[in-house]
């Protein structure tokens, strides 16, 4: 009596565990009936299906997936290679048709890294290589991103999000874009040197100027400070001279003597000259 109800407990033991399931909240489930997908189930917890082999489960992610996307070469609108080296974020959306067309996930990705591959060169072509690695950036990945969700939504995929993480020239053409940048930095050096030297020629001209005009000015008022002095000087001695003649005269001829004779010198005078009269007296 023991052994058939054993019998008939693993049986119902066996019978729950394959149609009793659990669904993770980092997973989505289709339930496929003789290989053919019939319902899909996003919601986490308990679910029931029939036992094998009637019914079985497939399970996929449902959380965000990210992929490196290998670097590829593209050509700029203004002709030039750059080796792009990005990385796409996606999410399975619809798991049935997921299932239907790519199954899995390492098929989904190389469909998808065809699509954004193609949608990123043509993207990349309308732009210049400087739009592409400063300012325009970002617009250029929010284009690429829509353009690439819209081509991936028959399979059941959304791109979140496409984003380059590095942009590069190609190794035999940084030679001469270095030597390209050097040369345009060598210009912008010349010149502003040129428009330095310029500006320092206009500095020193009128600096030159201000000079001659200032010097100008002090020599004009030296000469007038030196005619005035002279002119007060010229009416002291003639009121000296007014005052007593015969001393002024005296005084005048004492410092002529003085400026013309010294240790060295030596002096004849005749016996009528005034200086030899005043030494002899």
């Amino acid at each position: 009596m023991k052994k058939p109800l054993l019998v008939i407990i693993v049986l119902g033991l066996i019978v729950f565990f394959t149609t009793v399931f659990t669904v993770d909240e980092r997973q989505q489930v289709v339930i496929l009936q003789f290989g053919d997908p019939i319902r899909t189930i996003t919601e986490p917890g308990l679910h029931f299906k029939l036992p094998v082999p009637f019914q079985n489960i497939v399970r996929f992610d449902d959380r965000l997936l990210e992929y490196d996307v290998s670097p590829e070469e593209v050509l700029s609108k203004d002709k030039k290679s750059l080796i792009v080296d990005n990385y796409v974020r996606w999410k399975i959306i619809n798991p049935l048709v997921f299932l239907q067309t790519v199954q899995a996930i390492p098929t989904a990705i190389t469909r998808m890294d065809d699509i954004i591959y193609s949608e990123l060169r043509r993207e990349l072509g309308t732009h210049n290589m400087t739009e592409i690695i400063t300012e325009t950036r970002e617009e250029i990945m929010e284009k690429v991103t829509e353009n690439s969700d819209k081509a991936t939504d028959q399979y059941g995929i959304e791109v979140v999000d496409v984003r380059i993480k590095r942009v590069d020239l190609p190794k035999e053409n940084e030679q001469s874009i270095y030597a390209r940048m050097e040369a345009e930095r060598n210009r912008q050096a010349n010149k502003f040197r040129s428009e330095g030297d310029e500006e320092a020629q206009k500095i020193r001209a009128s600096t030159e100027k201000d000079k001659t005009i200032i010097l100008a000015v002090a020599y004009k008022e030296s000469q007038e400070i030196r005619g005035l002095g002279e002119a007060q000087a010229l009416e002291i001695y003639a009121k000296a001279f007014n005052k007593d003649v015969d001393f002024y005269e005296f005084l005048r001829t004492l410092e002529a003597y003085k400026k013309v004779i010294d240790d060295k010198t030596t002096l004849v005078l005749p016996a009528d000259s005034k200086l030899f009269k005043m030494l002899y007296e």
